[in-house]
């Protein structure tokens, strides 16, 4: 449906919208340390690919069309209800990291360990918010290509990104952070 469409699109400009003042930001701010692989730059390209380039090739051309499916009516705003969870997780951690935010693995002078807010439940909300968007990606871009990529390519980025980030947590913070891996989950929070 043409408004399942419209809300994932809508969906986009606000992930874009939440993120663009803290990405200006991270770009005036002095790194104090770089992390990350070759793979790690190549793989957000292959994410853009997945979760806007395909999506967008499936809703305005008719080139993806022998990969559609459909889903019941109710499915398709379950999505848009899972992608609304997926923007408050992302906006929210977004909110609580202020200016420790960074595009990569990256740190900043006065670099904090944020434990507040979201983070005091799970030690990576974006990644969650990802995670429950490539599943609203499948609910609302009803198409075996489009509508999985995200899903598919995120996996690698996820294991790669978030073992990086959590090595990179420990040697900056040390027990701190291993106190708080102890205390809280990594994308659901902990029982």
């Amino acid at each position: 449906m043409l408004v399942f469409k419209i809300v994932f699109w809508v969906g986009t400009v606000m992930q874009v919208i939440i993120r663009g003042p803290f990405a200006i930001s991270a770009r005036s701010r002095n790194k104090t340390e770089q992390h990350g692989s070759h793979l790690e730059n190549i793989l957000p390209v292959l994410l853009t690919i997945a979760a806007g380039i395909l999506p967008l090739i499936y809703t305005f051309t008719n080139w993806l069309a022998f990969a559609n499916y459909s889903l019941p009516v109710w499915l398709g705003w379950a999505g848009v209800f899972i992608l609304i969870v997926s923007l408050l997780i992302f906006w929210r951690a977004h909110v609580d990291l202020k200016a420790n935010w960074s595009p990569s693995l990256e740190l900043y002078e006065g670099h904090t360990l944020i434990t507040n807010g979201i983070y005091r439940f799970i030690r990576h909300p974006m990644y969650a918010s990802q995670w429950v968007w490539a599943i609203a990606q499948l609910m609302l871009i009803q198409n075996r290509i489009a509508g999985p990529a995200s899903q598919i390519l995120f996996l690698p980025f996820y294991l790669l990104r978030k073992n990086a980030e959590e090595k990179m947590m420990l040697e900056k913070f040390d027990n701190p952070y291993r106190e708080y891996m102890q205390a809280t989950g990594g994308i659901l929070p902990k029982l």
